[in-house]
């Protein structure tokens, strides 16, 4: 008898039986079915099944979460399911066929702009200090900016411009960069392609749309011609752009050989890339771009103009998340050089405050979550502050409802902003302080639209997260019952200031490189501890040490990319390098360890290649979690800092 034969029985029922599995495999916590009908599927009935952590759908495939032993669980199911013939790679490809295209869209645009948030923060935080000082008259009884009466700070301006710059108007070389490295093709390629889009030579995008059809300067190839104009600020035609260069080198890779590809697949790949994109899909990149601005700026002015604000307010968010929203820079510029001001920035403002509300309301729900806490409070600053993506991609796009609460606060918000006809007279400060770039004569309406958009998504998310919010997400992994109880029954058991279980003791890095917390892990498993606490690292190097003398009781022998150990207190630990690493089929991987081994403390576990794991698309992140605390107790994670493997302490119990 199988250690889980009534669980397989039942999950083969409960799944929709043998007809709906069309690939089945599994990586080191979860089962990965792709299903011919998802709906068939009873996932309550899944998850209450006693080995089963929880359930969720990613990339077409249905994940069901068993933990360290899904390797065994996983043997048991498809020998009673008779369908163990299906490999991880048919699998994928299946689960790829499970995807509508707009999943697939979705799914390529958050992966595609990810990397690049960081920068976008950064800059959008320059321009709006920029905007303070050089676009509001603070001075001289309201008729002079702090640059026009300070030689310094008119410096100062003058040198974040280089940031500015970088991170707007040269946004296509990240962008196509981004693509490359995705898509797992060469990026250097992607950068000289993005830096072609933005050069010098070429007249600036930005200038291009007031110039002269004669001034506008145009490479002649006799038979016709071509407009030198740049793409700065333009992110559907670097897009377009990024994705010609993409497949036209895997083309030339595929047919060119071996020994002269390191020759012939970059020139045939980027000469190509380079004529296309300014000779075609930069053009219709462009007429695109155009194209949205107009409907914005005939939305703003239009009869409908109230059904246009409730519609941008509400799906404003959302379009942050995938990166499309920096398209409105250009169009708010326009708007503010041919009128005098824009409508469409402050609804802007506005969403940044209704998604800073709703965390203000998921900080007050959480507050006796610590770690959650550690999330929340830096995301409710950024986001009243005019920077939604920590707050978006850390809090409310986790939990869901925070994110349409948000949404329903920013609609109305921006009804009443646009009712009002409230103008900025620039762009660049968001959130709370985007008053201060809105016409002084529209100030109060703004603050009426401001107290909507703090109100309304606070309470909803209350009301909701209240009724929605398990005991675990508000409290942490235990309530603060539970804990109490602890406490009384430690201090009956044992003298005052005694320890518990012995003397402090600690877990060493896994890795070298930088600590994060599990909520900056791409992969809702890890990042929402389903499988327990833990911590993450971004490394510096390839070789995975162990944490602690242990005994190696889970490996992943195929695919080489995991690892469990259990400590002599019964401590259970996880250690996966890279997300989606199992698809890779071991590529790339060394596994130094077998079951049963013992080892000390820096032994070396796993060797990985970050190239290769990068090609293949994965994020080399890697995950170190405690899956059973056993013995251990007054569990601490040390994260945000530099750790050297097997030396930097970054878990500590008793």
């Amino acid at each position: 008898m199988g250690k889980y034969e009534n669980d397989v029985r039942r999950m083969l029922e409960l799944i929709g039986g043998k007809k709906n599995i069309s690939a089945v495999s599994h990586c080191m916590t979860r089962m990965r079915f792709v299903l011919a009908d998802e709906k068939k599927a009873d996932t309550k009935g899944i998850e209450e099944l006693s080995c089963v952590k929880g359930t969720f759908t990613q990339a077409g495939q249905y994940q069901v979460i068993i933990g360290n032993d899904v390797s065994t669980f996983y043997n048991e199911f498809t020998a009673y399911a008779g369908i163990e013939g299906i490999s991880k790679e048919a699998a994928k490809e299946a689960a790829k066929s499970n995807q509508n295209w707009l999943q697939k869209l979705m799914s390529n645009l958050g992966e595609i702009f990810a990397p690049i948030i960081p920068a976008l923060i950064c800059g959008g935080l320059v321009l709006g200090f920029r905007n303070i000082i050089d676009g509001i008259d603070l001075f001289r009884g309201g008729t002079a900016t702090l640059v026009e009466i300070s030689q310094f700070w008119a410096g100062v301006d003058q040198f974040l411009w280089l940031i500015g710059e970088a991170v707007f108007w040269l946004l296509p070389v990240g962008i196509v960069w981004s693509i490359t490295k995705k898509m797992g093709t060469t990026q250097i390629l992607g950068i000289i392609l993005g830096l072609t889009l933005v050069s010098s030579q070429l007249m600036n995008g930005f200038d291009a749309a007031s110039a002269a059809p004669g001034d506008v300067p145009v490479w002649d190839f006799g038979a016709f011609t071509v407009k030198m104009i740049g793409y700065q600020g333009q992110v559907i035609a670097a897009m377009m752009a990024g994705f010609v260069l993409v497949y036209l080198e895997k083309f030339f890779r595929k047919i060119c050989p071996a020994v002269i590809s390191m020759i012939v697949v970059p020139v045939c790949s980027l000469v190509p890339a380079v004529f296309i994109a300014h000779m075609v899909v930069g053009p219709i990149g462009w007429t695109i771009g155009n194209a949205i601005g107009n409907v914005v700026l005939i939305g703003l002015t239009s009869n409908v103009r109230f059904l246009f604000a409730a519609i941008f307010g509400f799906v404003y968010a959302p379009i942050v998340m995938t990166g499309l929203h920096h398209m409105t820079n250009a169009v708010d510029s326009q708007l503010v050089t041919t009128t005098g001001g824009t409508m469409l920035w402050p609804m802007i403002a506005l969403s940044n405050i209704a998604q800073g509300s709703s965390v203000l309301a998921m900080s007050i729900l959480q507050k006796k979550n610590e770690r959650a806490q550690q999330v929340n409070v830096p995301a409710l600053i950024s986001c009243y502050l005019g920077v939604t993506e920590p707050a978006l991609f850390g809090v409310n796009l986790k939990y869901g409802f925070p994110l349409i609460c948000g949404m329903i606060g920013s609609s109305a918000a921006a009804m009443i902003s646009v009712g009002f006809g409230v103008e900025a007279l620039s762009i660049g400060v968001g959130g709370l302080p985007g008053i201060l770039s809105i016409n002084n004569k529209y100030w109060l309406y703004f603050l009426l639209a401001m107290v909507v958009a703090i109100v309304i998504p606070f309470i909803l998310t209350l009301i909701v997260g209240k009724a929605k919010l398990s005991g675990s997400e508000r409290f942490g992994d235990r309530t603060e019952a539970e804990k109490t109880e602890e406490k009384v029954q430690v201090s009956e058991t044992q003298p005052e200031g005694a320890v518990a279980d012995g003397e402090e003791q600690c877990l060493k890095s896994i890795l070298s490189g930088r600590v994060v917390p599990l909520e900056e892990v791409p992969d809702d498993v890890f990042s929402q501890h389903i499988m327990g606490d833990g911590l993450a690292v971004q490394p510096v190097d390839n070789m995975v040490v162990a944490p602690a003398d242990a005994e190696v009781t889970v490996v992943m022998e195929d695919s080489r990319h995991a690892c469990g150990l259990t400590l002599d207190n019964g401590m259970e630990l996880l250690i996966h390098v890279g997300i989606d690493t199992v698809d890779m089929n071991g590529d790339g991987f060394e596994l130094f360890v077998h079951e049963g081994d013992k080892v000390k403390c820096g032994d070396p576990l796993i060797r990985f290649s970050p190239e290769k794991i990068k090609a293949a698309g994965h994020p080399d992140i890697t995950v170190f979690l405690v899956t059973d605390e056993g013995n251990a107790s007054d569990i601490r994670y040390i994260d945000n800092i530099d750790a050297k493997a097997g030396e930097t302490a970054v878990i500590t119990f008793r």
